[in-house]
């Protein structure tokens, strides 16, 4: 596991790995298979420590966006809480989105 992961990733890993090793699944790439899986984990909840270059960030490296926690938000929950909000922070949110998730419905709400 890279540096920084917390105890509970890193038991993520060990288990993945058993698992794997267990099941004859990925022969010779479970540790491989197991660490792209929770990094990947790590990278989506924002627990990793390299930002992105140019881009604005908040804690934990991930980007600095006008909705808090848009990125655990439903489509229906971030379409409430777009009124009000700037040109500027309304194409933060496209990119983001085009960059991200990729939803059909905050797209269009987004004017994409």
């Amino acid at each position: 596991m890279p540096v920084g992961a917390n105890p509970k990733r890193e038991r993520e890993f060990r288990k993945l790995d058993k698992d794997f090793k267990q099941e004859g699944r990925y022969r010779g790439r479970e540790e491989e298979v197991a660490a792209r899986i929770v990094n990947k984990q790590r990278a989506q909840a924002g627990e990793t420590l390299v930002p992105r270059a140019g881009k604005p960030t908040g804690k934990g490296g991930a980007p600095e966006l006008p909705i808090d926690g848009y990125q655990h938000l439903t489509v229906a929950q971030i379409c409430g809480k777009l009124e009000g909000l700037s040109a500027a922070d309304l194409k933060r949110l496209r990119t983001y989105e085009m960059a991200h998730k990729k939803r059909k419905g905050v797209l269009q709400a987004l004017g994409a």
